[in-house]
C-alpha cells in the first residue's frame, strides 16, 4: 500500500492496508459478478511484497462453465474465461489503480478450471508512482 496515499486516512498504517485488502476483494466479486453474472464465494488479497496484489477468487464458475469442465472441456473453459478477463483488463487495473493510488504495470489472470480457482495479479510501479501519472 502506499502509505502517501492514504496519509489522509484514519487508523494506523496496518489498519489502511487492512482496509484496502478488503476493498481490492469486494471490487474483484463485483467486477466477476459484472462480467460473468456469478462472483465468487470466497476472495482473499494479499501483497507478495511491496509491488505485487494477489486476489485468489473461489467458486464463481457459472452453471455453463462448470457444465464445460464436467465435460472435460478444460482447455476451452480457460480461453473463453481469458478472453473475458482480458476484455475488461481495463476495469480490474482501474480498480485496483483507484482503491491503491498506485500504478498498475502488469496485470496477469489465471484460472484452474479443475479447482475452481481463479487468480488475479497486479504488478504495481515502485511505491512512489501514481495512478493517472
Amino acid at each position: 500500500m502506499d502509505s502517501e496515499a492514504t496519509s489522509d486516512q484514519p487508523g494506523t498504517e496496518q489498519e489502511r492496508r487492512e482496509l484496502h485488502l478488503a476493498e481490492l476483494s469486494n471490487a474483484m466479486v463485483r467486477l466477476y459478478k459484472d462480467i460473468f453474472g456469478r462472483g465468487p464465494t470466497k476472495t482473499r488479497t494479499n501483497y507478495a511484497g511491496p509491488d505485487v496484489i494477489v486476489s485468489s477468487l473461489e467458486d464463481s464458475l457459472t452453471r455453463p462453465e462448470r457444465k464445460m469442465a464436467e465435460a472435460g472441456e478444460h482447455e476451452r473453459l480457460r480461453n473463453l474465461r481469458m478472453f473475458f478477463q482480458y476484455e475488461y483488463e481495463d476495469d480490474f487495473v482501474g480498480a485496483v489503480e483507484a482503491i491503491t493510488g498506485r500504478k498498475v504495470k502488469a496485470f496477469i489472470s489465471g484460472l484452474d478450471t479443475r479447482r475452481d480457482v481463479a487468480c488475479e495479479l497486479f504488478y504495481l510501479e515502485p511505491n512512489g508512482t501514481r495512478a493517472g501519472g
